[in-house]
């Protein structure tokens, strides 16, 4: 396996040290549940102000991570995520929509994509896989929520098309997958599997097995992984975290803390300076 993606910075959040070694203006990474002021089953870096926790904590939490990454709350952008496959492309116009309020976030979106500078590209998280896009050559940044829903939707395959698409080569594409539920931790049924099963080219590799009568381990991220091979790109794009949500209590996890939980932050973006 690849070297772990992802090192700490803060005992609040996580950077891709591979890309933010290479790119001084680049920040991309993922919050902890660690250093904020939320309490509860929220305590204490909650991200999420969707999940019940109180605005103003919600609020001081993103405004300290903002004060981290030295871009303000006013040039983030936040989508309202809805466990499907539809993708957006924030230009400076939707700078701050979803950062201080649910309300105004972008509506029914799970992808961004963005060639704009000093715009910061945040998504959410309890278990859901995030996946970080980056084109070498153009600086152009994507990123994506995959629960199994968005993934057997094939979000990771319509990102590197929409990228495509924009003008991208494939061969210069990077792909992140971040910290979410490990195989073991993430046991699913046979309405699920049916559903991966009709994504899923080989046969031969399945990401899934059987642990008894109608219930199987299903590995999330190598499913993401293989519809991204699917999509065109190669093993040495595709760089995946080892972290576990559900194992490592840094994180936020809707199955191991029963539903009532907070939410991490996937964020990515170009610093103006």
């Amino acid at each position: 396996m690849s070297k772990e993606p992802f090192v700490v910075e803060t005992e609040s959040y996580y950077s891709i040290d591979r890309w933010t070694q290479k790119h001084s203006k680049l920040v991309a990474g993922i919050t902890t549940k660690h250093g904020g002021v939320s309490d509860g089953p929220f305590h204490s870096f909650n991200m999420g102000l969707h999940v019940g926790d109180k605005d103003s904590s919600v609020i001081h939490n993103r405004q300290s991570l903002a004060t981290a990454l030295h871009i303000p709350l006013k040039r983030w952008v936040a989508a309202e995520q809805t466990h499907g496959n539809h993708i957006y492309s924030p230009g400076s116009e939707d700078a701050g929509r979803g950062a201080e309020n649910y309300h105004s976030s972008i509506k029914d979106t799970d992808g961004f994509i963005t060639d704009e500078r000093n715009l910061l590209l945040t998504m959410c998280y309890a278990d859901c896989v995030p996946l970080y896009f980056l084109d070498r050559d153009t600086g152009t940044i994507g990123l994506a929520h995959a629960g199994w829903k968005g993934t057997v939707l094939e979000i990771g395959p319509k990102m590197v098309h929409e990228f495509i698409g924009n003008g991208s080569s494939l061969s210069s594409l990077e792909v992140v997958v971040g910290p979410s539920i490990c195989k073991e931790c993430y046991v699913v049924d046979d309405y699920v599997i049916d559903k991966v099963k009709k994504t899923l080219e080989d046969e031969n590799n399945l990401p899934y097995n059987l642990k008894e009568e109608g219930q199987y381990n299903l590995d999330l991220k190598k499913l993401n992984q293989q519809l991204l091979l699917q999509s065109g790109l190669h093993s040495e794009q595709i760089h995946i975290s080892s972290f576990c949500s559900s194992c490592h209590n840094e994180f936020f996890s809707y199955r191991r803390d029963s539903g009532e939980t907070g939410r991490i932050m996937s964020f990515i973006g170009w610093k103006e300076n």
